[in-house]
């Protein structure tokens, strides 16, 4: 009886039995070693370059690492520092690159630590309003395992998803290719963003010699489109040190028989830095050339006026002669009337054919 009496003292009282509403379910506790609430997790597996499964918890990595024949791929979505820590301790990530995995702010570049290579790298996109987007992804490179870390969710996994699937055989040679199909598809996105860039700008270009073009609205755009550059500057140019670095032979990560897929990377990212540089190039060309046209333009507009002045100051300067206090020839008469109009028309009428004449008017 005490202990029935104790047990009752001590315990709360379900739902049920306190306002008559059904007992809510407890909330379940995340597993160890996957990523809380607020995070997204895809992964695959590779055994012998064949696909075995996919969309495990990231707490069975480590198991089919401990294979020799295995190799893994996980992603993780806009994962907080939390978070990545489970995958961290999980396989033995340095910390530093744990930290660039969260930040923002990250270049892109390619950092050697003593069991795994960090690359961080962006990934772009041009909206219709000219405004670019970008997508910060890092990838921890281990022996048999690349572990991506999103930071955008705009940008999927879908892309360098479906080049591994339709190269199944480079997966033979093991994490280069899963890093190869990643690489390749952020380069192909800088193409895409410059490639859409160039053509706003050449659109700026025809619309700078419209007659009634509007001189404010271009300079926006050119400004808008100028920013978009900069912005595409700074991922698209320290890419090339990226990719460099994962051609060191030092690192024994790219294999004799990939080495011409990630030299082809290359060369495309070296193509997408010389044609950002003429972009540049391009915009600072029409910056100067709207302002030279709007000079032309005030040239035109003061040359009209002038004309015009000169010859409105025709019947100013007769009827100004005509109009004096003194006698000339004509004073009171009906003739000096007809003079003065004679004289007016015939000024006036031969300013304006020869301001006509010289393209003033």
């Amino acid at each position: 009886m005490t202990e029935q009496t104790r047990g009752t003292a001590t315990d709360p009282a379900p739902a049920a039995d306190r306002d008559g509403a059904e007992p809510r379910p407890p909330e379940p506790e995340p597993e160890q070693g996957s990523p809380g609430a607020g995070s997204a997790c895809t992964s695959r597996v590779w055994r012998n370059g064949k696909l075995e499964a996919e969309n495990f918890p990231l707490a069975q990595v480590s198991d089919y690492l401990a294979q020799e024949d295995c190799l893994v791929w996980a992603d993780v979505c806009t994962p907080n520092h939390d978070d990545l820590q489970h995958v961290a301790d999980e396989l033995g990530l340095a910390p530093l690159a744990v930290e660039d995995a969260v930040s923002r702010s990250e270049r892109p570049k390619a950092d050697r630590y003593a069991s795994h290579l960090y690359v961080n790298t962006y990934a772009v996109a041009l909206d219709a309003g000219g405004t670019l987007r970008t997508a910060q992804i890092g990838a921890f490179v281990l022996p048999r395992a690349l572990v991506t870390v999103r930071q955008d969710p705009w940008f999927g996994t879908d892309g360098f998803v479906a080049r591994w699937d339709a190269s199944p055989d480079l997966m033979q040679y093991g994490v280069a290719a899963l890093l190869h199909g990643l690489t390749d598809l952020v380069v192909d996105t800088h193409f895409d963003a410059v490639q859409a860039l160039d053509e706003e700008i050449e659109t700026l270009e025809d619309r700078l010699f419209e007659v009634h073009a509007a001189s404010a609205e271009v300079q926006r755009r050119t400004f808008a489109l100028r920013k978009s550059l900069v912005q595409l500057r700074r991922v698209v140019l320290p890419s090339r040190e990226v990719v460099n670095t994962l051609l060191r032979r030092d690192l024994h990560l790219v294999p004799p028989e990939m080495l011409p897929y990630f030299q082809d990377v290359y060369d495309h990212v070296l193509r997408a830095s010389e044609w950002t540089e003429s972009l540049r190039d391009m915009v600072s060309t029409i910056f100067e050339t709207n302002l030279s046209l709007q000079d032309a333009r005030l040239n035109n507009v003061v040359k009209k006026l002038s004309a015009w002045a000169a010859i409105i100051a025709v019947p100013t300067a007769v009827t100004g002669f005509y109009g004096q206090n003194v006698p000339y020839p004509g004073y009171g008469n009906w003739s000096g009337f007809v003079a003065s109009s004679v004289i007016t028309i015939v000024l006036g009428v031969g300013f304006y054919l020869g301001f006509r004449s010289r393209g003033w008017l």
